[in-house]
This record gives structure tokens, sequence and C-alpha cells, in this order.
């Protein structure tokens, strides 16, 4: 990705409150594990002109770097609405894959429509990507009915967790993106958005999410 696009991204990512940061009092995910950052890429659809950005660059982007393409597929949900925006600046035909298969009618795990007997090429399109293992079912559909999927992009890549560049080189996938958390503290400490207390938290969490988790849960518990 362009060092431009990437600290735009993370400005407008920021200015949106689309990324938060809270030390204090972190914030607990689905998993039970703390963190003090938080990513919410699905509120950037309600501003229109930064997503017009965003999504000019990732038209860019996937057009420059990820060959002839023939659809754009969004991963349920959350991807949906950025393949949208994405296969209307490229002009192709858009895909979106459910996490499971519809429980009525044709049963389908993919809305849109595929030709039988073609060979595709197809990128899958989400808001975001921690370590990579949730875009395995949607690559495996999309396979399974034909495509081929070399490349994925997402708005945001946490780019802080191993297994993700593990995953994607398993899965056989490029993966592009806008910005990354290196990139977002980058401009946080640049245009000192956040008090250097928080902002020291939130290196020292990047560098080692475990770590982080472990000392906060160990100084909480010690009162």
């Amino acid at each position: 990705m362009s060092s431009d696009i990437a600290k735009q991204s993370a400005k407008i990512l920021l200015d949106t409150q689309s990324v938060l940061f809270n030390s204090k009092d972190p914030f607990t995910f689905t998993s039970g594990r703390r963190s003090p950052v938080y990513t919410d890429c699905r509120r950037l659809i309600a501003f229109p002109k930064e997503r017009t950005i965003l999504m000019d660059h990732a038209a860019q982007m996937i057009k420059e770097n990820c060959g002839e393409l023939d659809y754009i597929a969004g991963g349920e949900t959350a991807g949906i609405p950025y393949a949208a925006f994405i296969s209307d600046r490229l002009d192709k035909p858009m895909l979106y894959v459910r996490k499971k298969p519809k429980g009525f009618g044709r049963m389908a795990q993919i809305e849109g429509h595929i030709e039988e007997g073609t060979t595709p090429n197809v990128i899958l399109v989400e808001d975001l990507q921690t370590d990579g293992g949730s875009k395995k079912v949607f690559i495996d559909v999309l396979r399974d009915a034909g495509a081929n999927v070399n490349h994925a992009f997402v708005v945001f890549h946490y780019g802080i967790f191993p297994a993700s560049e593990q995953n994607m080189k398993e899965l056989g996938i490029t993966l592009h993106a806008l910005t990354t958390w290196w990139d977002v503290l980058a401009v946080a400490k640049e245009e000192q958005y956040f008090d250097t207390e928080t902002l020291d938290a939130v290196e020292r969490f990047l560098n080692d999410p475990e770590g982080w988790e472990a000392d906060f849960l160990k100084q909480s518990s010690n009162g």
C-alpha cells in the first residue's frame, strides 16, 4: 500500500471514531480478550465524504494490483456495503457470500449469479482482518462454485498477528488493505490525538497483545 493512502485512511478512521483507543478501561471482545484498541469499520458507511475517499483508494488499489476481475464478492455482513461501493466504481458484477447456506428457497450461500461451467476471477471484500481465520469460509464457498480467488481486500488490517500472514499464505491469497494499526498509531502520535500514556499503552499492546493483556489483568486483580 502507498504510505500516503495508509496515512490518509488512518486519519479518516480516527476522525470518524471508527478506531478507538482506551487503555484505562479497555474493550472486551466476544472472545473475552481485553484490548486498548477497537475497530468498527461498519461505522464508516455513515460518512459519505470520508467513505468516498476510502473507496476511491480501494478501487484504484484493486485495479492496479489484482489483474482482471470478473466479480467483486462481499463477505456477510460487514463486507457487503464495501463490495457494493467497489463493484460500482469498477463496473463489475457483485456477489455476496453467506456464512451458512440460506435456510429456505434455493438454499443459496452465494447471492448474485455465477454462470455454470465458468471459472471467474473473484476478489473477496471485507471490512477488516485480524488473523484472517474467518476468510476461509467465504473463500472455500467461492472456490467450490468454480471461482478463482487469489486476492482479498479489507479496509483495515490489524497487522499485528503473525497468524494473519500464515493464514493468507495457506489459503493462497494476497491481502490488500488501506491501512493498519501501525499507521493509525503513527498518525495518532504525529497529530496528538491522545495523551502520551494512552499512546504508550497502545504501542505496548501492538508489539505484544498477549503480554499487554496479561499485565492489565494482573494490575486489575491487584486492585
